[in-house]
Order: structure tokens, then C-alpha cells, then sequence
């Protein structure tokens, strides 16, 4: 089976492989959701939502005074104030902010920087490649996990 430390830098505007992302979300288990939201009506909380539910730990991160829990979780205000390691970083912000969320995940020590569909900026991929991280860019982890499932099966009678 292919690990993390078997995936070396790629390019970004390119479709990523199927292996390269399986291989991130069979390897991760702690995730940091940047932007998480407690309004279910946002695609944030139904991503959290369901990777919670298929057991990764998700750890909500959103600086919102008096925002203390979403779906039972502790909300943290910060990648830093988070008090356990961090396997991936999983960014709901707009792609400027993807720099400076890329310094923070460097600099807890997280192993993958994943922006979520509309986020993606080369220079944040260049910040966290530059430390060793896996970075993956405009592409929803929540889609990626169920792909598997989806494939048509053409010789089903409508």
C-alpha cells in the first residue's frame, strides 16, 4: 500500500490520481477543518458532518467569540490552540487566506493541507510542500471518500 511519505510533489493543475488521494484519506485520522461552521445548512457542517460519521476525528476550527461546539466537538479558535497532533488540515476559507492557513498547518506539524473545492493558491502549496506536506487543492474530501461507489454500472437496465 502506498503511504504518505510515498507521495512526492505533484502538480497541482493537473487531476490528482486516485491512488494519491486514497492514499491521504486511508492514512489520516485526525482532521482540523479550518471554516467550520455550526449553520447546517453550510456544505462546511455537512462535510464535518460526515467524516465524523465515517470516524475520522474532526476537530472544528473557527475564531467566532462564544462558538464553543458544533455537533458535540470542541471548537478551537486556532490550528495552534489545538491540544493534539493534527494528521490534516482541511481548509472552508477564501483561496487568499490559504497562505496563511499553510503557515499555521507547517507549523503544528499537520501532514496534509486539503482546500476544499473554489480553495486553492500555488503559493500555499509551495509553503507546505516546502515542509514536507501532502497538499491537495479544490477538491472535497467527503466526494473523494464515497467515489469508490459511484462508478456506473452501464449494463443496468433503466
Amino acid at each position: 500500500m502506498t503511504t504518505l511519505d510515498d507521495l512526492h510533489h505533484i502538480d497541482h493543475d493537473t487531476p490528482y490520481s486516485e491512488d494519491y488521494l486514497q492514499t491521504i484519506l486511508s492514512s489520516v485520522k485526525t482532521i482540523a477543518m479550518v471554516g467550520a461552521s455550526p449553520d447546517k445548512t453550510k456544505f462546511s457542517y455537512g462535510v464535518l458532518r460526515v467524516l465524523h460519521e465515517t470516524g475520522y476525528e474532526m476537530i472544528p476550527i473557527n475564531p467566532r467569540p462564544g462558538l464553543e461546539e458544533i455537533r458535540g466537538l470542541k471548537v478551537y479558535p486556532s490550528l495552534a490552540a489545538v491540544d493534539r497532533p493534527i494528521d490534516m488540515v482541511e481548509v472552508f476559507r477564501q483561496a487568499e487566506d490559504l497562505p496563511g492557513v499553510a503557515e499555521e498547518a507547517v507549523a503544528v506539524g499537520a501532514k496534509v493541507l486539503w482546500g476544499q473545492i473554489g480553495v486553492t493558491h500555488p503559493q500555499a502549496a509551495r509553503i507546505a510542500e516546502a515542509a514536507g506536506m501532502k497538499v491537495v487543492m479544490d477538491r472535497c474530501p467527503k466526494i473523494k471518500l464515497f467515489r469508490p461507489f459511484w462508478k456506473p454500472r452501464l449494463d443496468l437496465k433503466i
